[in-house]
């Protein structure tokens, strides 16, 4: 259970207060996922595409939360050799395009495309934000899901005790697409308040945020690997929403 989640962690220190780390290292419940969502931007799940600015392009993106190992974690990939940003890690995501009735549905397509995680998996919690543009001029809209094992056991889990332990994620069952994913893997909430992995950086020149050593959890270890960009300002933004990080 993490409702020591509303204690706030200096990021002065780094160091959490001994009752969240640990909380950190306890698989999500359904208390939990229930407290993730009252702390995070209410999810505008409908809001057609028209709302958005006609003059920009769009990107959706999934902050996927789940138990691996009954850690719990954020399910995180090495992109693979593409055009851009190729060989840095980020959430599954991708640009919106005709097919997509809403930001939503284009984060949700672009998870199964690839990780191979199918929407009746993604239990969506909310959103960060405001969403940013990237460095390729998209307008990125994050999204904050719950991965759960299976379509099936979502449904159990449904009427199970709400202090259990949700199942985890096999890593295995993962499909990556060859042509846009290296790798995934899962970060541990515990090891992103590691103070050995946070590396002070700046998003865009200005706001501060933590960037995160992860070089050893990749399968595929790369020399220097990090959370970082709009992807580490995204997930600065969600611990901060849950007042991990202050």
């Amino acid at each position: 259970m993490l409702r020591t989640f509303t204690t706030t962690a200096a990021t002065s220190s780094v160091l959490p207060p001994p009752n969240l780390t640990a909380a950190l290292s306890s698989p999500f419940t359904r208390t939990s996922l229930t407290a993730i969502r009252a702390a995070l931007t209410r999810s505008t799940l409908d809001d057609p595409l028209t709302a958005a600015n006609p003059r920009e392009k769009h990107a959706a993106v999934l902050i996927p939360l789940c138990n691996v190992d009954n850690k719990p974690s954020i399910l995180l990939e090495l992109r693979g050799k593409l055009r851009t940003h190729s060989g840095e890690i980020s959430f599954p995501g991708g640009r919106v395009d005709n097919m997509d009735k809403t930001f939503l549905a284009a984060a949700l397509r672009e998870t199964r495309e690839e990780v191979g995680i199918v929407p009746d998996q993604v239990e969506i919690l909310g959103q960060v934000g405001p969403p940013q543009l990237s460095l390729g001029g998209l307008r990125v809209w994050p999204y904050v899901g719950f991965i759960h094992a299976t379509p099936q056991s979502r449904l159990r889990e449904a009427n199970d005790d709400p202090e259990a332990p949700l199942p985890s994620l096999q890593m295995e069952s993962l499909v990556l697409s060859q042509a846009e994913v290296a790798t995934a893997f899962h970060l541990p909430l515990a090891a992103a308040v590691s103070p050995a992995r946070l590396r002070p950086h700046q998003f865009r020149g200005g706001e501060p945020y933590w960037a995160i050593d992860v070089s050893d959890l990749v399968q595929s270890p790369g020399e220097g690997l990090h959370v970082w960009g709009l992807t580490g300002w995204y997930l600065f933004l969600f611990m901060k929403a849950l007042k991990i990080y202050q």
